[in-house]
């Protein structure tokens, strides 16, 4: 079976040899045996810029019966561009119902996850991101009956057990010449090294494999 993704720069594929910045997308097949993951996650892109630009009408005729097409987004859509922004509980749910009904026609079977957790601490709390997007996704996933992979839950609860300092390490804290793509170094609460696209990418499957949706994992 087949997996796409559609998502943001928190599930893209990136070049190692350009960046230490690794997207959760970009490990999924590692613990999905006789998957094949076809990642079309991409940085930037919020529900309403991924379908303007064309890019889900790119997975017509892809997708085979019981395929997996993974919709995770709301980073961008929370963004104050007026070609990414949308609103939780109008544009943003119209625009998921979009992708939901797209995998459907195709024969595939939609999945919706909540976005991955921000790295944010608040004298030693870690806090809630992400506001209404979350719960508006979770709310379509009841209504339209679709499998629901709640990442940001998951996601939030690996950042707040390694705490406040052990968490860096998930994230694109980076020092001065550490990474060629940042060569003055990066403080990033928002995207993942290997080490954090790892931990999440296996929960990822692990919920995948929970719900039946996928082969046992390894």
């Amino acid at each position: 079976m087949n997996i796409f993704i559609c998502g943001d720069s928190t599930a893209q594929t990136y070049d190692p040899k350009e960046t230490l910045m690794v997207g959760w997308g970009q490990l999924l097949q590692d613990f999905l045996p006789g998957v094949r993951v076809l990642n079309h996650a991409m940085a930037g892109r919020s529900t309403k810029s991924f379908l303007a630009e064309g890019r889900l009408r790119r997975l017509e005729g892809l997708i085979r019966p019981g395929d997996l097409v993974l919709i995770q987004f709301a980073h961008n859509d929370e963004s104050d561009k007026p070609e990414r922004h949308t609103e939780p509980r109008t544009s943003y749910t119209e625009n998921l119902s979009v992708f939901v009904d797209f995998a459907r026609r195709q024969s595939g079977v939609p999945v919706l996850l909540t976005p991955i957790c921000m790295r944010v601490w608040a004298d030693g709390v870690l806090q809630e991101t992400h506001g209404e997007y979350k719960d508006a996704m979770r709310a379509l996933a009841r209504k339209a009956d679709v499998p629901l992979v709640d990442a940001y839950q998951d996601s939030f609860r690996i950042v707040e057990a390694a705490g406040e300092e052990g968490s860096k390490a998930f994230f694109m804290h980076v020092a001065k010449g550490e990474d060629p793509h940042y060569p003055d170094g990066l403080c990033d609460n928002a995207h993942t090294r290997r080490a954090g696209a790892l931990r999440f990418a296996e929960r990822i499957a692990g919920r995948l494999s929970g719900q039946g949706l996928v082969p046992e994992m390894r």
